[in-house]
């Protein structure tokens, strides 16, 4: 559900595009995208940081293309914001205790330390290589498919990759609960022999 509401302001911008131009496209992607931060405020009583960065990054860029009337700069946007998070990934994982995918997610699975790092470490290249979609898109296609891959393909990328780190987790959790059935190994002893079981003399 929380998917489907953040995809509201790109779904308007495609629609926009479609039915205008790039310029009023960003225009109502700049009205949207704060008009859904205040329904998040409102539903959920919070607003994460990322969101209020994201929120100025596309101020920034989409309002330099407004004034300049260059789309470049909103077609930046999404790489800028998949490089930050990026970033953010390996920064955390080379320069906190925890990597920020287990931070989001430590409550709900237990993993080993490496399993952690593994998953860190391929959200942060993933994030980098839709970066690199985008700017490919934005530079060797028309707006309109540039605008498709920006709104369904990275979506689609992005759902493809989530289920395959679901199929990687599987393989842990069923693991865990294994060792959790199996219980912990029972300890064989040996009793002492008693005298029938001693050899004797004859």
């Amino acid at each position: 559900m929380k998917l489907i509401f953040e995809f509201v302001p790109l779904l308007a911008f495609f629609v926009a595009l479609v039915k205008a131009d790039l310029y009023v496209a960003t225009l109502v992607f700049l009205i949207a995208l704060p008009l859904q931060m205040a329904c998040s405020w409102v539903w959920t009583k919070r607003i994460e940081k990322i969101q209020i960065i994201v929120l100025v990054i596309a101020i920034l860029l989409g309002g330099t293309t407004l004034i300049l009337r260059d789309p470049l700069f909103i077609k930046w946007k999404p790489t800028v914001v998949n490089w930050l998070f990026t970033c953010i990934f390996l920064g955390g994982q080379w320069f906190t205790k925890n990597p920020p995918i287990k931070r989001l997610l430590g409550k709900q699975l237990q993993l080993p330390p490496t399993v952690w790092s593994t998953l860190n470490i391929s959200w942060a290249v993933f994030f980098f290589l839709l970066g690199l979609a985008n700017l490919y898109f934005a530079y060797q296609f028309d707006t309109l498919t540039w605008a498709k891959f920006k709104v369904f393909g990275s979506l689609g990328l992005t759902l493809l990759f989530v289920a395959g780190q679901a199929l990687f987790l599987a393989h842990f959790c069923r693991v865990d609960k294994v060792s959790e059935a199996s219980g912990p190994p029972t300890q064989v002893t040996s009793s002492p022999p008693t005298q029938s079981d001693e050899p004797s003399d004859a």
